[in-house]
Formats: structure tokens, C-alpha cells, sequence
């Protein structure tokens, strides 16, 4: 079970992360850098909910 935790939350981080590079590509650096800050917490959070 942990490590189908692990694999979603990869999923959902690498499609988050292609989505800021998009923003980020269309001059929209503020929303991207958002979206990035997101996945730095998507990356963060689980780690105190899992161990």
C-alpha cells in the first residue's frame, strides 16, 4: 500500500510540475511559480502524514 501511495503521488507531482514548466512558457511566472511551490508541498506533506 505504501508504495502505491509513493507511485500516485510521483504521478501527480511530475504532471503538476509539466504543468508550471507550461505556465512558465507562457509568461505566466507568477502562476507557475505557485504551481511549483505546490509540488514542493505535495513532495513535503506526506512524509509527516506517512511516518
Amino acid at each position: 500500500m505504501r508504495i502505491l501511495s509513493f507511485a500516485v503521488l510521483l504521478v501527480i507531482i511530475l504532471y503538476s510540475f509539466g504543468f508550471g514548466i507550461t505556465l512558465w512558457k507562457e509568461k505566466q511566472k507568477l502562476g507557475a511559480l505557485a504551481v511549483f511551490f505546490l509540488c514542493l508541498t505535495i513532495v513535503v506533506l506526506p512524509f509527516f502524514s506517512i511516518f
